[in-house]
């Protein structure tokens, strides 16, 4: 719980000025979500390497993964 006087060290702003702080949170957000995307993306075949590593090693030998589409390689289980 906070107290009164920690209450008292904060500013009071209007609705506006509270939506302007969302606001430039929200895009530096998406800005940073954006910027984690690309350099991901950047290193997709090692981090795909990497998630079906346990999957491949349990494989019989001579035998690989078949995917029909993109996104059944996380239905796996």
């Amino acid at each position: 719980m906070t107290s009164q006087a920690e209450n008292q060290n904060f500013e009071k702003q209007a609705l506006t000025e509270h939506l302007r702080e969302l606001r430039s949170c929200l895009i530096v957000s998406c800005a940073a979500v954006f910027i984690g995307f690309c350099i991901s993306y950047g290193f997709i075949k090692p981090i795909g390497v990497w998630f079906f590593k346990p999957l491949t090693e349990v494989l019989p030998e001579n035998t690989s993964l078949i995917f029909t589409s993109y996104q059944e390689g996380f239905f796996f289980i």
